[in-house]
C-alpha cells in the first residue's frame, strides 16, 4: 500500500507499506518513533497500533532536536 506523509513544516514522503502495517509502522517508515511523532488522519491523531486506512496522513513531530 503507498501512502503519502506529509510531515508538517518539512518534507513530504511517499511511503510503500504492507497491507497489514499499523500506524507505528508508518512512523518508523518516514524515520520517527511514535515518541516524538503523532500521526493525524483528516485532522485526528490516531492510535499507533491502529491498521493503516488511508492512503494520506500528516505527521505531526512532538520532539524536535536534542
Amino acid at each position: 500500500m503507498r501512502v503519502t506523509c506529509e510531515v508538517v513544516g518539512e518534507e513530504t514522503h511517499d511511503v510503500e507499506v504492507e497491507a497489514d502495517a499499523t500506524y507505528g509502522d508508518l512512523l518508523e517508515a518516514v524515520g520517527l518513533s511514535t515518541q516524538e511523532a503523532s500521526v493525524l488522519v483528516d485532522g485526528n491523531p490516531v492510535p499507533e497500533d491502529r491498521p493503516v486506512d488511508t492512503d494520506s496522513v500528516r505527521v505531526l513531530r512532538l520532539i524536535k532536536g536534542g
